[in-house]
């Protein structure tokens, strides 16, 4: 093997695999969602709040039994670290749940950009929204939002 060959493996071998950086989004879209800080994930799975940084940014890889604990903690189903995965990364569309119904929303979200699920705006909404505790109350502020969003 030619040394050009050897560091063009050991680049890939360090890349980070564009399935494990959807992982590390998803991991710190829950996060985020949850209000809790990386430092308070790390201590609720045992580690320090660097390693979940790399986690998060796809650098090192979630092994199964890591992405159980994840998905104990963060309140979600496995499933929920691969939702939204594009078809050319292997997701199936249409096979996984929509967007909205991985929030527990009723209907899925069309057209719903991705940088909309990370900015301050969205995720103060969706904090407010899960801190009202009385499910019919919840329930009428979505429809409320429904309504005076544009119908397409």
């Amino acid at each position: 093997m030619s040394s050009d060959e050897t560091m063009e493996r050991v680049d890939r071998e360090h890349r980070a695999s564009p399935i494990d950086v959807h992982v590390g989004t998803r991991v710190r879209l829950r996060r985020t969602l949850l209000g809790m800080s990386q430092e308070k994930l790390g201590e609720a799975l045992g580690l320090t709040f660097q390693q979940i940084q790399k986690y998060e940014r796809g650098v090192n890889r979630i092994g199964a039994s890591r992405l159980f604990d994840l998905a104990r903690v963060l309140d979600v189903p496995i499933g929920f670290f691969f939702d939204d995965m594009p078809p050319e990364m292997g997701g199936a569309a249409g096979a996984t749940r929509s967007r909205g119904s991985a929030f527990g929303f009723a209907e899925g979200q069309e057209g719903f950009e991705d940088d909309t699920l990370h900015r301050r705006e969205t995720l103060e909404l969706v904090r407010a929204y899960y801190r009202i505790t009385d499910p019919s109350v919840r329930k009428r502020v979505f429809d409320l939002i429904k309504t005076l969003s544009p119908t397409e």
